[in-house]
């Protein structure tokens, strides 16, 4: 192994050793929802890169917390049409793979049946949520698009590409800024939220993670599309375009990404750990794969090295992760303006699985970046 993949397992092997005498981790075992998931997803993967089946074992063990028998989620709504609770039935799908078992199956088919009635913006964006309405966020990118394009692939159901194009291809249109070619947090086509700007609907910054779980959603749903889609070039075109935003507003020192991505020097900002792991998987898969070109890789590795920099500590415990952004959205109880001083002043915390997933699969992708020699120039 190189140093990339051992910080994986390394840091997967500390998060491991949290879990009770049974194997399970507290965190995961709470409930069915989108941060979890991306923390499986990731181990499922390692499991896969490095050979160890204790990841597997360990993903599975607390998917069968919430996979009942009869296809149910325990802790699920349909009726909530909340786009983070589709986020972890991407987990699904290796266990299809590898077990055939019925269950999982049914599960990936109640979550389809969510976004297949979920309530849509007049072009037929996905809302957020239900308690949303009318608002496209970028985080909701990527808790439904990848899981609807592996569910399309996995089930021959080749018409729900169209469908995942479309989510990938509105969202950017009505939230990216021409002039950095960044994307707005949010968008509200009612106009309506005091987040949003009254003639774009837009919100007002340009959120790290929020900019990450999008481009994390655009990779993530390539990687499925069937080569022929007539929407799979113009998707990798605007990841093409989006990684060129991103590398102008990485920082030039650390390799890392800011909090609010454009205004860096700004008193009160700061380089910020989830999102440039987003950041980093992103340019690294997407070079990896042939999407993006290969002039990215030099972006996604010093970012890759950033994060060890900046935010790695070891110590007899194992691996920490600082400087994780706890959590951001817009408007909701109390309300969440979006503003700069907003974003910013939200708690900034360490070890937790918005931060540990991230960077779980940064670490993947730098190991396999630094073996391939990218496609194009």
């Amino acid at each position: 192994m190189t140093k990339h993949l051992d910080w994986a397992v390394n840091t997967a092997n500390t998060f491991m050793s949290e879990a009770d005498a049974e194997g399970y981790h507290p965190e995961l075992a709470k409930r069915w929802a989108y941060v979890p998931g991306m923390m499986l997803l990731a181990f499922g993967r390692l499991a896969e890169q490095s050979g160890d089946e204790r990841y597997y074992e360990f993903m599975k063990r607390h998917m069968d917390l919430f996979v009942q028998p009869d296809g149910r989620v325990r802790t699920y709504a349909i009726e909530e049409y909340n786009l983070d609770q589709v986020n972890q039935g991407k987990v699904l799908f290796p266990l299809i793979r590898r077990t055939g078992e019925k269950w999982y199956e049914q599960a990936a088919h109640l979550l389809a049946v969510q976004l297949k009635g979920h309530p849509r913006t007049s072009e037929g964006g996905f809302w957020h949520k239900k308690i949303y309405p009318f608002q496209m966020w970028l985080d909701g990118l990527y808790m439904s698009s990848p899981f609807l394009a592996e569910y399309a692939k996995t089930f021959g159901r080749q018409e729900l590409f169209d469908d995942v194009a479309n989510q990938l291809l509105l969202v950017e249109k009505h939230t990216r800024d021409p002039k950095t070619g960044l994307l707005h947090h949010g968008w509200d086509e009612s106009r309506e939220q005091a987040w949003c700007d009254s003639t774009t609907g837009q919100s007002y910054h340009f959120w790290s993670r929020g900019m990450g779980w999008y481009a994390m959603a655009v990779v993530d749903a390539l990687e499925h599309f069937p080569v022929d889609h007539p929407k799979r070039g113009t998707i990798i075109g605007i990841f093409e375009r989006m990684a060129e935003a991103l590398a102008k507003v990485q920082d030039p020192d650390t390799g890392l990404w800011y909090q609010v991505l454009d205004m860096g020097h700004r008193e009160g900002n700061y380089v910020e750990a989830s999102g440039s792991g987003m950041f980093v998987y992103a340019l690294a898969k997407g070079v990896n794969l042939g999407y993006l070109s290969g002039k990215f890789k030099a972006s996604a590795l010093k970012g890759f090295q950033g994060m060890i920099d900046h935010f790695v500590e070891t110590d007899s415990a194992g691996v920490h992760l600082h400087g994780i952004c706890h959590g951001a959205g817009l408007g909701g109880t109390p309300y969440r303006d979006g503003s700069f001083k907003y974003y910013v002043e939200e708690k900034v915390v360490s070890d937790v699985m918005m931060g540990l997933a991230p960077f779980l699969l940064a670490s993947m992708e730098s190991e396999k970046l630094v073996h391939v020699e990218p496609i194009h120039g």
